[in-house]
């Protein structure tokens, strides 16, 4: 987020977290269909037997669903991520923030660095992702075209991934969603630091707006291309149901990425990349305005000494 003034008070949790929901939530509804095509993409192997479904690309995958499911599909399994929404992009700034401040405590200084940026930003993916595990396992379940008629809801799925794989089910991939987050919010804070540095001084409120949106949304390609690999790992993973006495095909996200690399070469660890930056990379860039816009506006509401 962007470095406070010395002079006023930084704002209570209360305030970056709310912040960061409504970030959140503006952009899943305004960009959730890109995250259905990404998932379906990177679910799917190599290709099947002719007569199946297999999607050539971003804009095949859009007008399958939309001719063979309706165009409702590609809304499937929002309700978890929009619950989910809320707190892990208020938990993604507020933990930002809160990293910030504790490594200047330790570190013993009052400025920002490219590396303490990094640090921070990696240290609060992984606050994030033990928040999003059980919202992000039901929502690949659901988004899965396989599972079109297998569960009735959001609820139905939860039920029945504890009845079948126990409550621990609902945490299949927390290692690999530890990695996606630290990646991807590691590249996102880094980037934002140094493209604010490099970018000129906002002299305007519009002109420190646009510099936000560049910066974000660089900081959303960064974080894209760095976390996808471990995305479609994180995909795989959770969308392979525990069965007692069998080990899954994809189960570690280390191993499982050389797995895929092996037998569908390395280009489909990309898998899904195109609707995946498509989405966070002007998401970032809303992401980080709407955050910004909102601070703001809280701290008019407040007055000095937050302001």
């Amino acid at each position: 987020m962007a470095e406070k003034s010395s002079t006023r008070k930084p704002l209570p949790f209360i305030y970056q977290f709310t912040a960061g929901a409504i970030a959140g939530v503006t952009e899943l509804l305004c960009l959730y269909p890109l995250d259905v095509v990404k998932t379906r993409i990177q679910l799917q192997g190599k290709r099947g037997p002719a007569g199946g479904v297999y999607y050539d690309g971003m804009i095949d995958c859009f007008r399958k669903i939309v001719a063979q499911e309706g165009f409702s599909r590609l809304y499937r399994g929002l309700l978890p991520p929009l619950m989910m929404e809320a707190p892990k992009r208020a938990v993604k700034f507020s933990a930002n923030d809160w990293w910030g401040q504790t490594y200047k405590k330790l570190f013993d200084t009052q400025k920002t660095t490219q590396s303490l940026a990094l640090l921070t930003g990696c240290s609060a993916g992984a606050t994030e992702s033990v928040v999003v595990v059980p919202f992000e396992l039901v929502k690949i379940r659901l988004q899965d075209r396989n599972s079109a008629g297998k569960y009735k809801g959001p609820l139905d799925c939860v039920a029945q991934i504890i009845r079948n794989e126990g409550i621990l089910g609902m945490y299949n991939g927390m290692e690999a969603t530890f990695w996606r987050h630290v990646m991807w919010n590691g590249g996102y804070f880094a980037c934002i630091f140094s493209v604010r540095a490099a970018l000129p001084k906002a002299q305007s409120k519009g002109a420190e707006l646009r510099n936000n949106l560049i910066s974000g949304t660089i900081g959303g390609f960064i974080g894209t291309t760095l976390n996808t690999p471990f995305d479609v790992v994180k995909s795989r993973i959770q969308n392979s149901p525990k069965i007692a006495g069998t080990v899954p095909k994809y189960n570690w996200t280390f191993p499982s990425l050389f797995v895929i690399a092996r037998e569908e070469g390395f280009g489909a660890l990309y898998k899904g990349f195109l609707p995946k930056v498509l989405r966070l990379a002007p998401g970032g860039g809303l992401l980080l305005l709407v955050v910004e816009f909102t601070l703001e506006a809280f701290r008019k509401n407040l007055g000095p000494p937050y302001v």
